[in-house]
């Protein structure tokens, strides 16, 4: 459902993103890691066709991204970790212009948006601007308008930033939801639990090299100096079972561990005993 090829971006002397080759299938739930500027949001632009790549070529939902934009882009939801909404429209308002600007049929803008703002517990608020909402309502308005729409590829970046528990908890169920029904998540977080619960693959991004990618069986492996197993791709590990049981869960050191021990995190500690 997402194939990347031979992706480089260049800002001037800065490579952001270095030969990225990469294929996430339908239904998979696929986690994108690294530290602060490795290039995980620059990745995700060119996957929407925000930015244009220096080299190489990305295909979503069998669109080339370069030569078939807009077609992408229709197969495409996006939620970033910044909620850019139209301050001046309403609640309703902004889920109504995603319908129009994604075809959904007015019959069915007027029986589902009524219900996403029920679920994300934004009734009361439907017809107020949404320069009054606070952050996290911003982005619960951001997944109900991506919902709404329902596309093939799912690209969230930090999804969970500015929501309350219990919308975490119903954002998470969500994306698992989606992703039984066949919809391929690439998912961009910081949030290791989160990405530990959730998908079937992790791949990480260290200076714009994608430096592992697998199970957490893979990268445990890996960080401990054996080679991955074959990409990590196990057949019947696309999607999750449900929360709290990620096919990544197992015995042995845990997704924080392994990240550290790849990303080099660990340095820290000899620096902490000198406080």
């Amino acid at each position: 459902m997402i194939r990347i090829q031979g992706l480089v971006k260049r800002f001037g002397p800065l490579e952001a993103v270095k030969k990225l080759d990469l294929e996430v299938r339908p239904g998979e739930i696929f986690g994108f890691l690294g530290p602060n500027g490795a290039g995980k949001t620059t990745t995700v632009k060119m996957l929407c066709g925000l930015i244009k790549p220096t080299e190489g070529r990305v295909e979503v939902a069998g669109f080339d991204v370069a030569s078939r934009t807009l077609d992408a882009k229709r197969s495409i939801g996006l939620v970033p970790d910044e909620p850019f909404v139209y301050p001046k429209l309403s609640g309703a308002e902004y889920l109504r212009f995603i319908g129009e600007l994604y075809g959904v049929p007015l019959a069915e803008q007027k029986r589902r948006i009524p219900e996403l703002l029920e679920m994300f517990e934004l009734e009361k608020w439907g017809g107020e601007l949404i320069e009054s909402y606070s952050h996290g309502m911003r982005q619960k308005l951001v997944i109900a308008g991506v919902i709404l729409h329902s596309p093939k590829v799912l690209l969230l970046d930090e999804p969970m930033v500015g929501l309350d528990p219990k919308s975490a908890r119903m954002a998470k169920d969500i994306f698992l939801t989606l992703a039984k029904r066949g919809t391929t998540i690439f998912m961009c977080t910081h949030i290791l639990e989160i990405a530990e619960k959730l998908c079937s693959r992790i791949g990480i991004m260290i200076s714009g090299e994608l430096t592992a990618v697998g199970t957490l069986a893979d990268l445990r492996a890996r960080s401990q100096g054996a080679p991955l197993t074959g990409g990590g791709w196990r057949q019947g590990t696309a999607v999750p079972g449900g929360a709290g049981s990620s096919p990544l869960a197992g015995g042995g050191s845990g997704l924080e561990d392994v990240f550290l021990s790849l990303t080099g995190g660990r340095e820290y500690a000899d620096l902490l005993r000198n406080l």
